[in-house]
């Protein structure tokens, strides 16, 4: 912008404010004859004009009139009293909880006012905080808390000052009375469970250890679930698997004597397979059911080593009845004896006879002690579902 350019606007803005100013000054001006604008016509507006003398002090009738209390226009000397404000209003709040700290959300919060009728209610919120707001100051309050299976709880009196927050520390609710319900299940039901739980029982997750009682408290089998059990793991897919495995061991040993090839693996495994099967129909059911023994071994875990030791060798020899008392295993080494007897009729005849199935019967009952050995000593710490004792 050119220098200069800005001075015919600068003149007339100092023009109009020289007239706006000229204007002020004679409305102010005893005598001039003009209203002051905005009060002669505002409501309740007095206005009085009057010549001061030097010295003399200003008159009151220069001010519009005032609310004082206690004071009226005719008596200037009144005292002046102002108007006190409504003290403010109160809180309390708090949070729910029980004796051990957790918070019960949901339970009903009621207000009392102890010398008035003011009565209110809310629910605990989702972390068991309430809040009560505009409370009298200076009257007694009570908070009484009532929440399902609690005892009700009543707070002291409280009164809360002006604008005060009050928040209650003390609130710990007790459970109410608690009534005992006793469930009593049959010994066969409990049984069915048991056995449901064992039936998960496998080494590595994988080799089924069903046959085996983790704990003390075990009940005794029935019959039915005795035939379950030992259905359960004859045609478990594992079963399978471990006769193709050890048939291929035997055809590897050429044992039993059935020809090679693909037929003699086919019988190897067959033969592997039935004895099995066999065995634990015999040993694990029949037997069991007719003379009321359990076919399961008893894990022991305690004591010492040779306790735990002598406990394991005795399992062929030594079970557990249906009643509970220990007596001679006859199931186990009657089912060693049938599958042995059996498999004559399966056998090549070079493989059959009385001494060959005593042969197997000794064999069988060394394996078994071997396994109930790794049973007690190592495969506890392997096996997924393993009750904890």
């Amino acid at each position: 912008m050119r220098k200069g350019s800005c001075f015919f606007p600068t003149v007339l803005l100092g023009a109009f404010a020289f007239l706006i100013s000229i204007h002020s000054i004679s409305a102010q001006m005893p005598g001039s004859g003009q209203s002051v604008a905005g009060l002669e016509n505002a409501p309740g507006a007095q206005l009085q004009i009057s010549a001061i003398a030097p010295g003399q002090e200003s008159p009151r009738a220069l001010s519009p009139s005032r609310q004082y209390v206690g004071e009226t226009p005719d008596d200037p000397s009144a005292e002046r009293k102002s108007v006190t404000a409504d003290p403010l209003p109160g809180n309390i709040s708090g949070t729910v909880t029980d004796e051990n700290g957790d918070l019960i959300p949901g339970s009903t919060v009621a207000l009392e006012e102890i010398v008035g009728g003011d009565h209110r209610t809310v629910t605990a919120d989702d972390n068991g905080s309430f809040e009560f707001n505009g409370l009298k100051p200076g009257i007694p309050y009570q908070v009484r808390i009532t929440a399902k299976g609690f005892a009700d709880w009543t707070s002291p009196p409280v009164i809360v000052k002006p604008g005060q927050f009050e928040f209650l520390k003390e609130i710990a609710i007790k459970p109410s009375e608690v009534t005992t319900i006793t469930v009593s299940a049959s010994s066969e039901q409990i049984a069915v469970e048991q056995v449901r739980l064992e039936e998960k029982q496998r080494v590595l997750g994988i080799i089924p250890n069903f046959y085996v009682v983790y704990g003390s408290d075990a009940a005794p089998l029935s019959a039915k679930l005795k035939f379950k059990l030992a259905l359960r793991v004859s045609v478990d897919p594992i079963a399978f698997l471990g006769a193709g495995f050890l048939g291929g061991i035997n055809q590897a040993a050429n044992t039993p004597n059935y020809v090679q090839g693909a037929k003699g693996y086919g019988q190897r495994m067959g033969a592997v397979y039935a004895d099995g099967v066999t065995d634990i129909m015999v040993g694990g059911a029949i037997l069991p059911s007719l003379l009321h023994q359990d076919p399961r071994y008893y894990y022991q875990g305690t004591g010492s080593n040779g306790s735990r030791f002598l406990h394991a060798i005795a399992n062929p020899f030594i079970c557990k009845g249906d009643d509970g008392r220990r007596e001679i295993n006859y199931s186990s080494i009657g089912g060693d004896l049938a599958s042995s007897a059996i498999s004559n009729a399966y056998y090549p005849s070079s493989n059959r006879g009385a001494g060959l199935m005593f042969e197997n019967v000794l064999i069988d009952t060394g394996e078994r002690t071997v396994s109930s050995l790794v049973q007690e000593f190592i495969l506890h710490k392997f096996t997924s579902g393993a009750r904890a004792r």
